[in-house]
């Protein structure tokens, strides 16, 4: 089986890599300058070239307080770059595999996490063009396998884990919000789980995530603890920061449904 990735240079591309590279299997990753997603022809060429049998798509614009002033930008890489990928997936015969994101929730729901079933609800930009995005892929194509993922973590810089260390580093004591709540995925979790989904031939729109959720404050002092690190960190509303983009406060999203299907156990978000 042939796999193309895109979006080479994010941690969870490089972690797809990472395990191609120890099974051996036949991929392509290239250059984004190669590969721009929002450019039609570029995918086509690409595509037609490789011919892999199940595109990857890793490629995303995830500066969320900077798409509300750039929507334009977040939408290209987010919802066109999809679409073109849906398209040269349509002609190749290949699976697309695309991540969406919890921010298409607006953190309303009053019992229990997250379904596929509930209908989403941005409250950003960039949630608006994730949610854009999912739909192009499930309008486009019908063999596509939509993965939504929440709060991404692995090896790299972008990434809660490794801005808390810094923050850590430079300050005093660490304000850290307690009112924002989700699920911390590894890339590990997302590569292993997403490779079982495709060799078991599932398709349609599902939650990966780990089991649980936590909030912000909690993921934290879980990070710290592991560090070593007794800095002190104290609990406050992410209203606290004002950030450009509003975020939702509860967008955990459960995973019983793809685990279900490929009949396994996630691992908890602390494992």
């Amino acid at each position: 089986m042939r796999f193309l990735v895109t979006g080479r240079n994010g941690q969870l591309a490089r972690e797809f890599v990472r395990r191609f590279e120890r099974l051996s299997l036949d991929y392509q990753a290239p250059a984004e300058s190669e590969m721009d997603i929002t450019d039609e022809k570029k995918i086509g060429a690409v595509v037609a070239g490789y011919r892999p049998e199940v595109i990857i798509n890793c490629a995303a614009y995830n500066l969320v307080d900077k798409a509300e002033t750039q929507p334009e930008a977040a939408f290209a890489v987010n919802a066109l770059g999809p679409k073109n990928l849906a398209r040269a997936a349509a002609s190749a015969g290949a699976l697309l595999v695309h991540f969406g994101s919890d921010y298409v929730f607006d953190g309303s729901k009053e019992s229990g996490l997250y379904l596929e079933s509930d209908t989403p609800n941005p409250l950003n930009e960039y949630g608006r063009s994730k949610l854009a995005g999912e739909e192009n892929v499930l309008a486009e194509l019908e063999r596509c396998l939509v993965l939504r993922l929440s709060w991404v973590f692995g090896r790299g810089k972008q990434n809660f884990i490794y801005k808390l260390s810094q923050w850590a580093a430079n300050n005093d004591y660490l304000q850290i919000a307690c009112d924002e709540f989700s699920v911390p995925t590894w890339t590990g979790t997302v590569v292993e789980v997403t490779l079982r989904a495709i060799e078991n031939g599932v398709i349609g729109r599902y939650h990966l995530t780990n089991s649980g959720f936590c909030s912000r404050y909690e993921w934290a002092r879980e990070i710290l603890a592991h560090l070593g690190s007794t800095k002190f960190v104290r609990p406050v509303s992410m209203d606290v920061f004002q950030l450009p983009a509003k975020r939702p406060k509860f967008s955990a999203m459960s995973n019983n449904a793809l685990a279900d299907v490929l009949g396994i156990e996630i691992p908890a978000w602390q494992e």
